[in-house]
């Protein structure tokens, strides 16, 4: 039996305002491809299915049109769960329809635990699998809130449920296992656990597009959550693909895409994006398999000062490269019109500039062993060349900008005369 683990495709996100969509398209439609090349008999997909709780009706449009052409793969059970960034109800609502053909959506915490654990069955009707479909655990649906309680108290008492949830379904499996047990006891189904969390060990980098689960608290949980009776946990969450805990059957698949240009970053110097295959030969038996997840939208970062920018962007435009840059400008020269220049050189090729970066721009106004240490006690003039000397704008330029500068403050200042 053969599953696929993916996670947290964030269906609808954009890129400093750029959409997504042809990304998202192209993602998907390779997704069906490796299900159908590798026989895939179940697809998990562990939260974060849409990027935000009012998926716009094109990211939906690729949501269910993706699943309607699951029928014609040899994929026979789709498990999905809803994540931190979806909507419980929204994402439940059509799972009856669904669940006729064999999509098994839960948004929600049922009511029952048992109606958390699915038993999935071959093309003979013999079970194969079974899946406890764990969607986000909201801190409402597992913790019991008190007036007055600690951060330690909350953070206690959200592992405790969390915990206490687990052990439940895992139970409930553990029944359902015991009642498919051939002539002999032998316990030949295996079960697979979903969950969308964050799980001590996980590794998080800067700039991964992470948000945090619960407010004010950075809880991670601990390995004892998953018991040792489940044969694989597959997580999101996270979007690099990692095991935790050092056990190869307790993975986060990660994000399929880039989610920022820092995650780019990572993938270009040599990092991938993978859907994880499975195989269990037998119950406690399994096997994974990464698989690449191509780059569908090439995003680069370039940074120096405007000669390395500007050289950077004519090799790429020689390239013909259709590529969405983010352009960190690091030279001395005060450039004011940097993001003209950079839109100019990138107007008549296939790249688009989505971030400019300039770090010249206001740092400090003031010293902190300063006598002076508030806004209100400076002209503006004194901030002004404050700037020019935190920033080691070069002495050359300084006369222009200081003249600059002067005129705009005439201008206010013959601005705010007429409107008296």
């Amino acid at each position: 039996m053969r599953f696929l683990h993916t996670s947290d495709w964030h269906i609808g996100r954009s890129l400093h305002g750029r959409k997504r969509y042809e990304e998202y398209t192209a993602f998907l439609n390779w997704l069906l491809e490796v299900i159908d090349a590798e026989k895939v008999d179940v697809l998990l997909v562990a939260g974060d299915i849409f990027d935000n709780t009012s998926p716009s009706h094109r990211a939906q449009h690729l949501y269910y049109d993706f699943l309607g052409r699951l029928g014609a793969t040899a994929c026979r059970h789709v498990v999905v769960t809803a994540g931190n960034h979806d909507s419980p109800s929204f994402l439940s609502a059509p799972a009856p329809l669904l669940r006729s053909r064999n999509i098994h959506v839960l948004g929600n915490l049922p009511e029952r635990v048992e109606d958390e654990v699915l038993t999935l069955s071959d093309e003979d009707g013999r079970p194969e699998l079974i899946v406890c479909a764990v969607p986000y655990l909201r801190d409402r649906d597992i913790r019991p809130s008190e007036a007055g309680e600690s951060l330690d108290e909350k953070n206690q008492k959200l592992l405790n449920g969390i915990r206490e949830h687990y052990l439940q379904v895992t139970e409930a499996a553990l029944r359902r296992r015991n009642a498919l047990c051939d002539g002999n006891g032998k316990a030949s189904v295996p079960i697979v656990a979903l969950g969308h969390l964050l799980a001590a060990g996980g590794e998080r980098v800067e700039g991964d597009g992470v948000r945090e689960l619960y407010i004010g608290s950075l809880l991670r949980v601990p390995s004892d959550v998953f018991p040792n009776t489940l044969d694989y946990v597959a997580l999101g969450h996270l979007h690099s693909h990692q095991k935790v805990f050092g056990r190869d059957d307790r993975r986060y698949s990660g994000a399929p895409l880039a989610m920022t240009f820092d995650e780019a970053a990572r993938l270009a110097a040599g990092q991938s994006k993978v859907a994880l295959l499975g195989e269990f030969e037998e119950a406690g038996m399994v096997t994974i398999r990464t698989i690449p997840v191509p780059v569908f939208q090439r995003i680069e970062t370039i940074s120096g000062d405007w000669g390395v920018i500007a050289e950077q962007l004519d090799h790429l435009a020689r390239q013909g490269a259709s590529a969405w840059l983010r352009v960190v400008y690091t030279g001395e020269a005060v450039l004011p019109d940097l993001r003209e220049q950079i839109r100019a050189a990138v107007a008549d090729t296939a790249m688009e500039a989505l971030q400019i970066g300039n770090p010249r721009t206001l740092a400090a106004i003031y010293r902190p062993d300063d006598e002076v240490a508030t806004l209100s006690q400076l002209e503006p003039t004194d901030v002004f060349v404050r700037c020019l000397e935190d920033q080691n704008v070069p002495e050359d330029q300084r006369a222009a900008l200081s003249a600059g500068f002067s005129e705009i403050l005439l201008h206010l200042a013959e601005s705010d005369d007429r409107a008296e």
